[in-house]
């Protein structure tokens, strides 16, 4: 089945077959292997991606789902070489340790900040509650993302080397 869709900015088409998780579709069609598959139940969160600026796990979404639709992964938060404010508040605030649920963690983060420039703890808690991380406690992700909000106006962007 041929499908078309848009990919980080980028239009793409390509026949698959209609039982096709997009998850599969991104890591082995497109290549882009920042999306991770974890656990295939829609348990983890790894594997969150942005439809249409909604965060969507894609194990549990078959690729034909998104066609003509606007698909955003973790490697279309950079833009011409500059981070988004979410993945250098990861950075400067240490939100990853394994680095595993981390590309779904900051897709979430950044549909949270679309949606609420200014979240507090509470609601970031919440916002990424449907995502599981066994390594920070998630003190360091809130913080990520906070710092993201705080700065997402009045940082200078960091290009990526």
């Amino acid at each position: 089945m041929q499908i078309s869709m848009t990919v980080n900015g980028e239009n793409v088409t390509a026949d698959v077959e209609p039982r096709t998780l997009l998850v599969h579709f991104l890591r082995d069609h497109l290549g882009l292997t920042g999306t991770h598959w974890g656990c295939d139940t829609s348990n983890c969160g790894t594997c969150v991606v942005s439809v249409d600026g909604e965060p969507v796990k894609s194990c549990t979404t078959l690729a034909v789902m998104v066609a003509g639709h606007e698909v955003l992964t973790v490697e279309g938060l950079e833009r011409d070489g500059v981070l988004d404010p979410v993945q250098e508040g990861f950075v400067r605030c240490h939100g990853l340790q394994c680095g595993f649920c981390t590309p779904g963690m900051m897709i979430t983060a950044r549909a949270l900040l679309d949606r609420d420039p200014d979240p507090d703890d509470a609601t970031i808690r919440e916002a990424i509650s449907g995502q599981i991380c066994r390594c920070t406690g998630y003190t360091t992700i809130v913080r990520s993302v906070r710092w993201a909000a705080e700065h997402s106006s009045t940082s200078q962007p960091t290009e990526v080397s």
